[in-house]
């Protein structure tokens, strides 16, 4: 077992350790990272540190070997963090595969970051992990991570609407569902 998930050409992908409490409450805490995230309020950085970040770490040892939450590195500065994990998402619940998520800090924002990890985390999920099927979804308004999506290869499955307890602004658009299965990663590539 080591600290290192996979490496891209200007990424390192790593296990969140404690050290990580700053960065990862200036990610959660941030109101541009949590726009279209849950509702859309920055987390409290008492509950980062009880009840968020304690929960990642958790999931390394409950979760099978590969999957969880990974910092994303470049040059040896925290971007935020990109993720595989058994689908738990509203739109995703009761899915086969595994579920694509990332988080990136503003200043790390267009410059392909968000799509190279989410990139590689999906060749590893069909590659090293074995998925049939990698999914993810975001709000309908957010265009810059459906490009993610569609750069890492997934496709627009369909929309749905949730009854959210505090809708967002831009709710009323729905929610998008992406997903690329085994097969069909199969026959689009040469």
């Amino acid at each position: 077992m080591t600290d290192l998930r996979l490496r891209t050409d200007r990424l390192a992908l790593r296990r969140l350790t404690p050290a990580d409490l700053p960065a990862v409450t200036a990610l959660c805490g941030d109101p541009e990272v949590m726009r279209y995230i849950d509702d859309g309020r920055p987390v409290p950085p008492s509950r980062v540190a009880d009840e968020l970040l304690p929960a990642l770490l958790r999931e390394y040892a409950e979760l099978p070997e590969g999957l969880g939450c990974w910092a994303l590195e470049a040059d040896g500065r925290f971007l935020g963090w990109a993720a595989l994990r058994p689908p738990a998402s509203v739109g995703l619940e009761g899915t086969d595969g595994l579920e694509l998520g990332y988080r990136l800090l503003p200043a790390a924002r267009g410059r392909g970051y968000a799509t190279e990890a989410a990139a590689a985390l999906v060749r590893a999920a069909f590659e090293e992990l074995g998925a049939e099927r990698v999914a993810a979804t975001t709000m309908a308004v957010n265009t810059a991570s459906r490009r993610v999506l569609e750069r890492a290869g997934l496709r627009l499955v369909r929309t749905f609407f949730a009854d959210w307890p505090d809708p967002l602004p831009g709710s009323e658009h729905g929610d998008v569902v992406y997903a690329l299965t085994r097969a069909e990663r199969a026959a689009a590539t040469p």
